[in-house]
């Protein structure tokens, strides 16, 4: 019988302080499900960041950050839904170090991931609701800019946010095999707010303006409305061009929402849901949203089909390939 017990342990030599093995939230085909898709988020966006570096066409505000958005999602694939699927099925073996570079290098993953969103709403804002003074205002030296800021706050803030996790690694272990979190209520609940709330309003109130105008120049257009101003000369075809990637990026942010929404709903509960079975699946919906994007942009972007077939058929290897017309 305690040959059996030490057989249930993360590590048998240190019976008094091993966890036991965790009993896995998933079954196995699940389990390989979730690794299929960490597979598949890695390679979609790995598509996405050749595809905009590569084609110089593809420099554009906009996409630059889509690419920003690509790489956070990228690192997603990569690294925290493998670990996620790793700390709730199996013992933990990396050590208390790795748990808490894991849980703030998440963080930092998500939160550039919603200042990317912010960034992405306010484009299209100015795409949209200043189409005159878009090409100067929007530069993409600008956009390189927020981008820069947008990962630098994200690091910084998390660094500060969980400072603790790192010099203190290990802290809210119980047992050896364990990699355990658990934050504060108040401070989580600063965090949802500071890190997702605001940005969430922001995104909402700047995409309810973006509607609007979207129906009102549609309106005009319909009716056929002349005006000597140049703002309202602009092309029919660059209203529609505009208009279209308004509704593509509409897309990406209510996806995003609704697979970010659960995630915070259950972390607002309190410590009485933190490494449930619970918390494992919303957890999961959240990281799904990277593997999410890419076949939006797939569904929605004769660009990104063309420059997949290109990438595929290595054709991107030949001298001058940067230099192909996507748009």
């Amino acid at each position: 019988m305690e040959v059996e017990d030490r057989a249930q342990l993360c590590f048998p030599q240190f019976p008094n302080t091993s966890c036991r093995k965790p009993l896995s939230p998933w079954p196995q085909t699940v389990t390989i499900m979730l690794y299929s898709i960490s597979l598949i988020t890695v390679t979609l966006n790995l598509l996405i960041i050749i595809s905009i570096s590569h084609f110089r066409q593809l420099h554009t505000p906009t996409n630059i950050l889509l690419l920003s958005l690509a790489v956070s999602d990228f690192l997603v694939g990569l690294v925290l839904m493998p670990l996620v699927v790793l700390r709730q099925t199996f013992c933990w073996f990396l050590g208390d170090l790795v748990c808490a570079m894991y849980t703030i290098f998440s963080g930092i993953i998500t939160s550039a991931s919603i200042g990317d969103m912010v960034l992405i709403s306010v484009d299209r804002y100015v795409a949209i609701c200043d189409p005159l003074h878009y090409t100067t205002k929007v530069t993409v030296n600008r956009v390189k800019l927020c981008v820069c800021l947008c990962w630098l706050y994200s690091v910084s803030y998390n660094f500060l946010f969980l400072k603790d996790d790192l010099t203190q690694p290990g802290r809210y272990n119980s047992c050896y095999g364990e990699c355990a979190l658990l934050v504060d209520y108040v401070l989580a609940a600063v965090d949802v707010v500071l890190s997702f709330i605001v940005p969430v309003i922001l995104i909402i109130a700047l995409y309810l303006r973006i509607f609007a105008v979207a129906v009102s120049q549609a309106r005009a257009m319909r009716s056929h409305i002349t005006a000597v101003t140049l703002q309202l000369s602009e092309t029919p075809k660059a209203k529609k061009s505009e208009l279209k990637a308004a509704r593509t990026l509409g897309v990406l942010v209510v996806v995003f929402l609704m697979c970010f929404c659960p995630f915070y709903s259950v972390s607002l509960a309190g410590d009485s849901l933190v490494n449930t079975p619970s918390l494992s699946y919303v957890l999961f919906l959240f990281y799904c949203n990277s593997c999410l994007n890419p076949v939006i942009y797939a569904l929605f972007y004769p660009w990104f089909r063309k420059a997949v077939k290109l990438i595929v058929t290595l054709q991107i290897l030949q001298p001058g390939s940067c230099e192909t017309t996507m748009l």
